[in-house]
């Protein structure tokens, strides 16, 4: 391992105040194995020589030395049930108050939670004459937020998750991608952003995922994540988290309930 403390050190800061997130002593394997690729691909020998130019301050180097060390893990439906709670528990709840749901899809990464949300919408929407529903994605990573808006899935990522249903009647296949139809488009949109700023052109919400997130920020940052949620999240609405993460001792104006086997947080209203 070429990583020394010191450049270790400066990168978890540099990550630190770009995304919040907190990578501890014991990931410098970690931090390595992700960034050895891109000093690669800039021409030079090793991370040592990276994180040199990193310290003068190269803007694409440090893109994309932040876009390597965020988490981009994601598939379609992921974990599923708290897609059924979705459809079953939670659209129902929010048609009751007469209006359709918006959706943020917080750090969204390449979308298919997004477009996800978009095709159970697409099945429920028909039933419910009048309403309408937008979902907003945001992720911190610009290349991401370009791979969310173009729909294009490789036959590897189409194969993580989406029923077979769902691949035939929302996707046209494009030599060997396949890229989703402008129905399912049309109900999202994304954004950049990062969570542990105050959100930006996110709109009032009626439902929040903001999956699989919270796990890798320390507890002061979590507070402020989940105050910057409850901004745009309306009272009555609902947080959807991880299955290992939880507002218990975080945040009092969010009340656990379980729907089946899925956990979902309702917003009480006002808070800190």
């Amino acid at each position: 391992m070429t990583l020394n403390q010191t450049d270790f050190t400066f990168v978890s800061t540099m990550i630190r105040q770009r995304s919040a997130i907190d990578l501890q002593p014991g990931k410098e394997y970690l931090v390595e194995s992700r960034l050895a690729p891109i000093a690669r691909s800039v021409g030079e020998a090793d991370v040592t020589a990276l994180v040199h130019r990193l310290r003068q301050g190269d803007s694409k180097i440090v893109e994309a030395v932040v876009d390597a060390l965020t988490t981009n893990e994601t598939s379609w439906f992921r974990d599923s049930y708290p897609f059924q709670a979705f459809s079953k528990h939670l659209l129902p709840e929010i048609a009751a108050t007469g209006r359709g749901p918006t959706i943020w899809s917080a750090a969204c990464s390449s979308g298919q939670e997004a477009y996800s949300l978009a095709m159970l919408l697409l099945d429920w929407l028909p039933a419910k004459p009048g309403l309408t529903a937008q979902i907003i994605g945001t992720d911190i990573s610009t290349r991401m937020v370009e791979r969310a808006r173009s729909g294009r899935y490789s036959q590897l990522e189409v194969n993580r998750g989406l029923p077979a249903t769902y691949l035939v009647k929302h996707f046209d296949q494009e030599g060997r991608d396949w890229v989703l139809k402008a129905a399912v488009r049309a109900m999202a949109r994304f954004e950049h952003g990062n969570l542990a700023l105050p959100p930006v052109g996110v709109p009032a919400c009626d439902i929040v995922f903001l999956r699989n997130v919270l796990i890798y920020f320390d507890v002061d940052t979590k507070r402020t994540v989940l105050g910057h949620v409850r901004r745009v999240l309306r009272p009555g609405g609902f947080l959807v988290l991880g299955g290992a993460e939880s507002t218990l001792s975080l945040d009092p104006a969010f009340q656990r309930m379980e729907f089946d086997k899925a956990v979902v947080f309702k917003y009480s209203g006002g808070g800190a």
